[in-house]
């Protein structure tokens, strides 16, 4: 008899093993699209040209409960899948979906890499700290496919579910937060950028998307926690975000930050 009972003991220990090496803590994921001209507003020439007028994507991420990304893949102390692709093996995978990526997924930091190599280490950067975690380690073109298809979901495009236009008046975040989820039913998360330290005024970083866990992720579901911590280090009276138009080049030379400023 206990004989049986350390057996039965091995078997569920080793099956909460094996549940955890498959990555079962992450409840769903996370979709992040970033809005450039908040990205590059404080200094776009360190970005590339033109910058994007679109949100482009930052990344699917698998999420703890409580909001948070699952730890990057570690094979000793996070070993959340048994041997997922390398980041190299995995983005030379990518090539039927290539010409996607290099629009939706681009790397804004302009860097000294020729462009095909900036968005390669990107796309990389990505894998090893989400991928390799998710339910596709073996399979990182369904991976990249499945972020490309809810990104170009117009159901899910910020553009529209914001419910305002870009603009020099900053929102309510409040006001951003309650239209989107208006619109698709489900409240996001807002992550603030602040490009003058101090100064209170928060500009829109990302809009990021909840889905339940599946394969591929479709459903969406609240987000925990609704804003990031740039956004609640303003207190809620002075928490309205600038949502800045496109930003443009005039005769070759760059916007700056200082000149928008003190425009």
């Amino acid at each position: 008899m206990v004989t049986k009972q350390l057996l039965a003991c091995a078997a569920a220990v080793l099956g909460s093993l094996v549940l955890s090496a498959q990555g079962s803590e992450f409840e769903f994921y996370k979709l992040s699209l970033i809005w450039p001209s908040s990205v590059c507003i404080s200094a776009p020439q360190n970005c590339i040209s033109p910058i994007p007028k679109i949100f482009t994507i930052h990344g699917l991420w698998p999420t703890l409960k409580d909001g948070t990304s699952l730890p990057p893949y570690d094979p000793v102390d996070n070993s959340c899948n048994p041997s997922p692709l390398a980041p190299g093996v995995a983005v030379g995978k990518l090539a039927s979906i290539r010409g996607r990526l290099d629009t939706r997924w681009q790397n804004l930091i302009k860097g000294t890499d020729p462009p095909s190599q900036r968005n390669e280490l990107f796309w990389e950067t990505e894998w090893s700290a989400h991928g390799m975690c998710s339910d596709y380690p073996q399979d990182p073109l369904a991976y990249f496919t499945s972020t490309l298809n809810l990104a170009e979901n117009s159901k899910y495009d910020p553009l529209k579910v914001l419910g305002v236009a870009p603009s020099n008046t900053p929102y309510p975040i409040d006001t951003l937060l309650e239209n989107v989820k208006r619109n698709v039913g489900f409240y996001p998360q807002i992550a603030c950028k602040m490009p003058i330290k101090g100064s209170k005024q928060l500009y829109l970083r990302e809009l990021r998307f909840c889905f339940k866990r599946a394969m591929p992720p479709s459903q969406l579901q609240n987000c925990p926690d609704d804003m990031d911590d740039v956004c609640r280090s303003v207190a809620p009276p002075d928490r309205n975000l600038m949502f800045p138009p496109a930003i443009t080049t005039n005769s070759g030379h760059n916007v700056t930050w200082e000149s928008l400023a003190s425009a």
